[in-house]
């Protein structure tokens, strides 16, 4: 086994359940999971914090379960009152790590909110309740799909880290490469934080390629025409997928990296055989 293994920190991203059922199949997931020893596991939010009440209720309950859970809280669409309230309940419930982001707006929603960027997010959360909060940011290996330039993205992720981020997340990626330069080249800017590669499994051809299309990551051409090779055949596509994902994990693992964030989709099985697969 690498000894990397041994020192790998493990996190997973849910998302709120919006049906009774789902609630059901994220407990489930999470009571499957929660054996691997995650460090924390984070929870989204809809566009413009649509999903805000379920985004606590979750959060909540898998702190309850004896989980550090990290809320997602966007800045776009909330006024500094809205999100100074938001913070003192997740306090109140003795949540102490928020993932910042800037976030989208909602279709047909015009109002962006005082703070634009996820940097002035950072330093207001420090200037209201200092350290209280462990902040994790955002960090796009391949560009952030609606930057200007890699070199513009790059300084903006440097900015938030100066304004007080604790720690960043990727996006996904297929390419080592991507992650690999993205991080030597934060560090000639002199950020200093751990920067943990996020990793998606792969289970649906689809799903994916909107996915990737949506949040700008790239899906090798080889990858993609494979998956696509397999039309209906969900097993092959799965273990096809198994394959490609742990291969990249063994990759990045065997490089040193701080941890593994793993985008589960609300579902524990892919992610579970991937870490199974690295011996973890």
């Amino acid at each position: 086994m690498n000894p990397n293994m041994n020192s790998i920190e493990l996190s997973f991203e849910f998302f709120p359940p919006k049906t009774p059922e789902a609630v059901d199949k994220l407990r489930a997931t999470r009571d499957q999971l929660m054996p691997l020893k995650p460090k924390f596991v984070s929870v989204t939010f809809g566009a413009g914090g649509s999903t805000q009440q379920g985004t606590l209720d979750t959060v909540v309950e898998m702190a309850k379960s004896g989980l550090e859970a990290a809320p997602h809280l966007s800045c776009i669409g909330s006024s500094k009152d809205d999100l100074r309230a938001i913070l003192n309940e997740y306090r109140s419930h003795g949540i102490r790590h928020i993932v910042a982001l800037r976030g989208d707006l909602p279709s047909g929603m015009g109002a962006v909110g005082e703070l634009r960027y996820a940097s002035e997010l950072v330093s207001f959360i420090r200037a209201e309740f200092g350290n209280t909060f462990h902040i994790e940011v955002a960090a796009y290996p391949e560009c952030h799909p609606q930057s200007r330039s890699p070199r513009h993205d790059l300084e903006n992720f440097a900015r938030k880290v100066k304004a007080g981020a604790d720690s960043a997340i990727t996006q996904y990626f297929f390419n080592a490469d991507a992650y690999f330069h993205f991080v030597d080249d934060a560090r000639k800017l002199g950020v200093d934080v751990p920067i943990v590669p996020g990793i998606m499994p792969i289970t649906n051809y689809s799903q994916l390629m909107r996915f990737s299309e949506m949040c700008g990551a790239e899906v090798p051409r080889w990858v993609a025409r494979r998956l696509e090779g397999f039309g209906d055949d969900r097993d092959a596509i799965r273990a096809f997928g198994l394959d490609v994902v742990t291969a990249l994990c063994e990759r990045l693992v065997a490089a040193g990296v701080p941890g593994l964030h793993f985008y589960t989709l609300n579902g524990s099985a892919a992610t579970k055989s991937i870490c199974e697969r690295l011996g973890l």
